[in-house]
């Protein structure tokens, strides 16, 4: 607890206490020598009668004082956007493991574009993509999207290659293709090879673009430079270090440990080129994530934090807690813990900064997505804090300004039209869900961990059979996913596991002989009576896929984020499995009524699945509205 508290500087002298912004509503009582509002965008309105004014909109402001000061203020929605007639499906895909013919070894935005499309014709709402965040600029490539260097920026080796400008003048580019696809042999994705291979394919290709490139993509670069400003520059000078000095900052030479720092400047100058080249590669990855968002709509997901060497860390130290790291608490599935390696923010400095890397997350997750996943939502709350050199059971809980900070995320939603799904799995304290809830953030509803049946969870809600951290049902149902943990040496709750494959039995009523496929449908058929807005299958469960994305609790012994679905793209838009499980997520739209008996999905082995319009499954009535 004292190291904790040595982070906070708890310990030392206070310093003067910075202004933090206000948070007020249009009408509410005014701080006493307010005189004005500067509102953003430009314009002011005068406070009369002590009360801001009643027609104030929503937004960033400054409030003038009397004695001149300006307070920055606060005024939020309170409520997160959310369509009244949500009611859909759709896949949970990780991107790097879409793989397609056209992949370099890794699934990239055309394939997520690819994907979008096919889910369409399937009936789907939305795809669910992991973390696109940045990772490191050099190798080793960071395989786990939820350790990023950055999460304002994306990663690189998403980009598909033909659909970069001047790609098809590209001399080198069938040879480079051709040694890309050839990774896409491999059992494992290679991140290292496929990003040197594109790395190389972008440096011809931003020579090019520097002497050859069409006015009309000149002119949307630099329009999209000057929309960025100065964060994009930040980021794209952290690339360019890391480039030359290695990953870790904190390493670097002393002068550049800083991003204010002259010597930053002066480098950064003298490297514009290179910058440039950063700067081009997040314009492309702008593109082409737009236009694989323009068939379906995109859930994109949030991470919980970011690497301490990282470019956000980097940029942002001066208002992180130093000697902490973030994790979880031991639990059920993870009996000792998980330390997360990543700093958390400083819940006194943050506001001091009047939240802007809060806000400058949000706003890059939301681009291009009609919803925003975030992950381990209840860090809004309180964050398990780890001290450095102690193990993630002797963490404490330190608590953060969840009401301004969920008054921030009404507000970026509700400018970016996105909804919210918080990741509320694990340890939570009472009265999260329910001020999760009251602001309109979207919980989740995980049937591994659920005693109640599906159509018991709440409407305000994602519900899916599993995630990425959990066995896949056919792990599960075949035990492979429990023989790989206990081979691993893995700390493993058998009992726990046994306990939701005897639910399966019980609920879904199938026998122990029943094939995996089967148990896959009924399962989905059991969430199919869910009245939750969203309902999420994996694509892994659509693959039937044994191996679960991520096993926490390993690194290096476990392929985490590497593994590639068992089939490609184009396979799983013929096979069966996939289109079964699109009829029986299909559900009436919102308000309309069903046909189900009591919700259970009866299956012997070897009698035929439960169709639309049979007992155990509501009648489909065509696709469902879109996300």
């Amino acid at each position: 607890m004292t190291r904790v508290l040595e982070a906070m500087g708890a310990t030392s002298p206070s310093p003067a206490t910075p202004t933090r912004p206000l948070f007020l509503k249009a009408g509410d009582p005014a701080p006493a020598g307010a005189k004005e509002v500067l509102v953003e965008g430009g314009g002011s309105s005068q406070v009369a009668g002590r009360r801001l004014p009643r027609d104030l909109p929503h937004g960033y402001h400054r409030l003038l004082m009397k004695d001149g000061r300006e307070v920055a203020l606060v005024v939020s929605p309170g409520r997160c956007h959310l369509p009244g007639d949500l009611k859909t499906w759709g896949w949970a895909a990780q991107l790097y493991a879409v793989r397609s013919r056209q992949s370099w070894g890794i699934g990239d935005l055309g394939d997520l574009r690819r994907l979008a499309r096919w889910s369409t014709g399937a009936g789907a709402g939305f795809v669910l993509v992991n973390p696109l965040h940045a990772p490191m600029p050099v190798p080793p490539q960071q395989p786990s999207p939820y350790f990023p260097s950055s999460r304002r920026y994306r990663n690189p080796v998403y980009l598909h290659i033909e659909d970069v400008p001047g790609a098809r003048g590209l001399r080198q580019l069938p040879a480079l293709a051709q040694r890309g696809r050839a990774l896409n042999q491999a059992n494992l994705v290679d991140r290292d090879r496929a990003w040197a291979l594109k790395m190389e394919a972008l440096g011809e290709l931003w020579t090019a673009f520097l002497t050859r490139a069409a006015k009309t993509d000149a002119e949307s670069f630099d329009r999209f430079r000057e929309e960025k400003g100065e964060s994009l520059r930040q980021y794209a000078w952290f690339c360019v270090l890391a480039e030359c000095f290695g990953g870790g900052w904190r390493c670097w030479p002393e002068e550049f440990r800083h991003p204010a720092g002259q010597a930053v400047a002066r480098f950064a100058t003298y490297r514009r080129d290179r910058v440039g080249f950063h700067e081009w590669l997040q314009w492309l990855l702008d593109r082409q994530l737009r236009s694989a968002a323009a068939p379906l709509a995109l859930i994109h997901d949030l991470a919980t934090g970011f690497d301490p060497d990282g470019a956000d860390a980097w940029a942002w130290q001066d208002v992180l807690a130093p000697g902490v790291s973030i994790g979880a608490p031991p639990d059920a599935f993870n009996l000792e813990g998980q330390d997360w390696g990543m700093p958390p923010f400083d819940p006194h400095k943050l506001p001091s900064a009047g939240y802007l890397p809060f806000i400058e997350t949000l706003r890059a997750s939301m681009s291009h997505g009609a919803g925003l996943r975030i992950d381990h939502v209840m860090g809004l709350f309180r964050l398990w804090w780890i001290p450095s050199g102690h193990g993630a059971a002797d963490g404490a809980y330190v608590r953060y300004p969840a009401s301004e900070m969920l008054d921030i995320l009404a507000l970026e939603s509700s400018r970016a039209g996105a909804y919210v799904v918080g990741e509320d799995l694990g340890n939570v304290e009472p009265g999260v869900r329910k001020e999760l809830a009251r602001r309109a953030v979207m919980s989740s509803r995980v049937f591994w961990f659920e005693r109640k049946r599906p159509a018991r969870y709440p409407r305000l809600a994602l519900a899916a059979v599993t995630t990425h951290d959990l066995p896949t049902v056919a792990g599960l149902w075949t035990g492979s996913d429990l023989r790989a943990r206990e081979e691993l040496g893995l700390k493993t709750n058998r009992a726990a596991q046994e306990r939701i494959k005897r639910r399966l039995v019980r609920h879904l009523e199938v026998g122990p002989s029943a094939t995996v496929e089967d148990v896959i449908v009924c399962a989905h058929v059991q969430l199919a009576q869910s009245p939750s807005h969203l309902l999420a299958a994996t694509l892994d469960d659509a693959c039937a896929a044994e191996a679960r994305p991520n096993m926490p609790g390993t690194t290096t012994q476990w392929p985490n984020w590497s593994i590639p679905l068992p089939r490609r793209l184009e396979q799983i838009e013929k096979d069966p499995l996939p289109r079964r499980l699109a009829t029986v997520l299909a559900r009436p739209p919102v308000g309309a009524e069903t046909t189900a008996d009591d919700g259970l999905a009866k299956v012997s082995p070897g009698s035929p699945l439960p169709r639309a319009g049979q007992p155990g499954r509501p009648i489909p009535a065509g696709r469902p509205p879109g996300g």
